[in-house]
């Protein structure tokens, strides 16, 4: 039994994300023609058993356009839809969650968070490079003792003149080994003033004082998962996001306008991994024989397949309302995390029901399922978890207490 290559489409009537332009679609081949290029089922495989992708590979993309996909054009963006965006990162992991996720740090945690927050000065300084690939941001939010309650953050920062002054550790920080910068969240005053004394820093990674490690992880690997620890590091009061005149203005920035693009970026990597699943299954059970025909022809199998692509179709329909929300400005907090729960959790058990076509092969090294059971397996947990997602909803829906 051969390996199956599980990132050719299937459904080509059926678009990955359900709005689409002619534009989108010109953009999706050029990206698939690049990506059978650079993005080899033996590229991959290589890149998540070292653990490991080269950072160069985001210089490819930049020469397609796509890094300033949503940027103006007098930064050197294109201007596009966010929607636009979310179609890239599901192609890309479609392939590679690694890949979609160096495609975020420097679309979106860079791109996007210097355009919506950033100062005119720092939108001149940093989104030019952003559309040339030059420019990647790791995340800093959570830290050892703080995950979903972010206006507990330890890492502070003292504001002297000109600079600032850093001391603390993030966790979880994924890509600061290679990233340009580390774009974290620190606490910026009295700790018991939880919501007005955090501020955000764009802190180079080079800066002397800055000790980064790795954390082995079951999937999403390559991405590299970072700890990051700062002693006594210094940077100019300049790299405060928003400028000085942001300072403790963090939690203002963190619930601002980049918030509910952050929570649909892993739906759309969701929707990337259960695209991949779906369709290695898909021709897995036209080749596999069993009991005198193909597996596909017998009832039980047949049922497991329409019930994943319809469950993928839900995924896709809840992923196109929420961002079509947030493209056009309007109230999307509640789409947003339901989107983020959803398709999560959905595509968490949409691989594990595609390995259970493909029986053992779907467990054994050599074919992409594997990876997708390993990757989905952390979906609920990162970018917000179900729990929080769930908190959130029904507390935007307003549902009493007690």
């Amino acid at each position: 039994m051969r390996a199956l290559e599980a990132t050719r489409p299937i459904n080509e009537g059926v678009p990955s994300i359900m709005t689409n332009t002619a534009e989108m679609e010109m953009l999706r081949d050029s990206l698939r023609k690049l990506l059978a290029e650079i993005a080899s089922p033996e590229a991959i495989q290589k890149w998540d058993k070292e653990d490991f992708i080269p950072r160069d590979l985001i210089f490819r993309l930049a020469e397609l356009g796509v890094c300033g996909l949503t940027l103006p054009e007098e930064y050197g963006g294109m201007g596009l839809s966010i929607l636009t965006q979310f179609m890239v990162i599901e192609e890309l992991a479609r392939r590679s969650s690694a890949l979609a996720g160096l495609y975020i740090q420097c679309a979106s945690y860079a791109g996007r968070n210097v355009y919506e927050l950033g100062s005119e000065a720092q939108k001149q300084r940093f989104l030019p490079g952003v559309c040339e690939g030059k420019v990647m941001f790791a995340l800093g939010l959570s830290e050892p003792d703080t995950g979903a309650d972010l206006a507990s953050v330890r890492t502070r920062a003292t504001l002297d003149g000109d600079r600032v002054i850093v001391n603390g550790a993030k966790r979880w920080c994924s890509g600061a080994e290679y990233c340009d910068y580390i774009y974290a969240l620190v606490r910026s005053g009295p700790a018991e003033e939880r919501y007005l004394n955090l501020s955000f820093l764009i802190i180079p990674r080079e800066t002397p004082g800055i000790t980064i490690t790795r954390t082995a992880t079951m999937g999403m690997r390559a991405s590299a998962t970072n700890d990051v620890i700062f002693e006594n590091v210094e940077i100019p009061a300049d790299n405060i996001m928003g400028g000085v005149d942001a300072w403790n203005k963090g939690w203002q920035q963190l619930a601002g306008p980049t918030l509910e693009t952050e929570k649909l970026q892993p739906s759309a990597i969701a929707l990337g991994i259960g695209e991949g699943a779906v369709a290695e299954a898909w021709e897995y059970a036209q080749q596999r024989s069993q009991f005198g025909k193909k597996i596909c022809g017998h009832q039980a199998v047949r049922h497991q397949l329409a019930e994943v692509q319809t469950k993928l179709q839900a995924c896709r329909l809840m992923l196109d309302h929420a961002a079509g929300l947030v493209d056009r400005g309007e109230p999307s907090a509640v789409q947003t995390s339901m989107t983020k729960l959803f398709v999560s959790e959905t595509v968490r058990d949409i691989t594990i029901t595609c390995q259970m076509v493909m029986g053992a092969y779907g467990y054994a090294e050599g074919f992409n399922m594997e990876r997708y059971v390993r990757d989905a397996m952390v979906l609920p947990i990162y970018g917000g978890s179900s729990a929080i997602q769930k908190t959130n909803i029904a507390n935007l829906l307003r549902l009493p207490k007690g």
